[in-house]
């Protein structure tokens, strides 16, 4: 396969980087979920740790390709920094707010990162081409 692109813009980086970052607590987030099943609620917490875990690699995934200046990657990204925008309003307020503020700040950079006219130039160009086996 080829190298991630070296030559991508800082902001589509940070943006790639941060959606990274929150697919891997997602897909965690599912392993812990998991690792806590009871039988009192097993078929909730199996279809949730199941939930958290394919969202959390999508957003991998995602992360992956953006990198790779796919823009199809862009709108599965946007859509998840505006749940976490959404979940960021629901935490608000003691004894909270610090976690509100945390997923607030990265849900905006990533989309400022997005958004950002030299990503945007980017994510213009056609994909790189996939390696023929």
């Amino acid at each position: 396969m080829n190298a991630l692109r070296a030559d991508n813009p800082p902001p589509l980086t940070v943006a790639a980087s941060l959606a990274a970052v929150q697919g891997a607590l997602l897909v965690l987030y599912g392993v812990l979920e998991i690792a806590n099943l009871s039988l009192e609620r097993l078929s909730m917490g199996v279809t949730t740790a199941v939930f958290f875990f394919v969202a959390g690699v999508g957003l991998v995934v995602c992360a992956y390709y953006l990198q790779r200046r796919s823009s199809w990657a862009r709108s599965p990204i946007v859509f998840a920094q505006l749940i976490q925008l959404g979940l960021a309003w629901n935490f608000r307020g003691a004894p909270t707010t610090w976690l509100a503020i945390v997923l607030a700040l990265c849900a905006l950079i990533a989309l400022a990162g997005i958004f950002h006219p030299t990503s945007l130039e980017a994510l213009k160009g056609p994909p790189e081409e996939q390696d023929q086996p």
